[in-house]
């Protein structure tokens, strides 16, 4: 049988020390807020400092709304359904292939540590729990690595006019979390720009 590779860190428990904190009102704990039905609230040790190795997020989304692209360079996640659908995209580093899982209440997406992730909703209400094998998990933002990457990088790297780059992500910010920003509303993408669009989900390919 194949052992983890995670050695859970219990020392902290001790018999001398009596029951340790084992209850938090999770929506004491506000970790991004966009609007009242676009928020996200989490427990991680600092709330629980007996709870070595894990750590949880309540996500609620609306649709129109986004869990922006980003990776936990720390640890993995779970994504659990509450309520709603959700579509769950993943890029696999290994294969180069993007994968999105549509998921509904009690079903579950996994995502590998480090691996570039993204949420949206496909329901009018989507609720998740996200689970982490950190208590103390780090967040890598898309937002954050688009704004502060100087426009020379991406001109250099990928041929971009750095102008032209400066300008469209000019509008950016802040660490989005969860977009569209306020000052700057999703637009409609024309159907002229949504022909011949292959995406897989479930991994079945479907054509729009």
């Amino acid at each position: 049988m194949s052992k983890s590779g995670f050695v859970p860190d219990n020392t902290n428990i001790k018999k001398t020390s009596g029951t340790p904190n084992l209850f938090f009102d999770s929506k004491q704990s506000l970790f991004f807020k966009r609007d009242d039905h676009n928020i996200a609230y989490d427990v991680t040790s600092t709330q629980l400092p007996a709870m070595i190795g894990g750590a949880f997020v309540d996500l609620y989304l609306t649709k129109g709304h986004i869990r922006e692209p980003h990776w936990h360079p720390n640890a993995w996640e779970l994504d659990v359904v509450v309520s709603g659908e959700a579509l769950v995209s993943i890029i696999d580093p290994d294969t180069n292939q993007l994968h999105t899982y549509q998921a509904r209440p009690g079903q579950v997406v996994f995502i590998p540590m480090a691996w570039w992730h993204w949420i949206t909703p496909a329901s009018e209400n989507l609720h998740l729990h996200l689970f982490f094998n950190n208590d103390q998990f780090e967040t890598a933002e898309g937002s954050d690595t688009l704004r502060l990457t100087p426009p020379e990088v991406f001109q250099t790297a990928y041929g971009i006019d750095k102008k032209e780059i400066a300008e469209t992500l000019s509008p950016i910010q802040e660490s989005v979390v969860i977009g569209p920003p306020a000052n700057n509303p999703s637009r409609e993408v024309s159907q002229a720009h949504n022909k011949d669009i292959s995406i897989k989900i479930n991994d079945k390919t479907i054509d729009y």
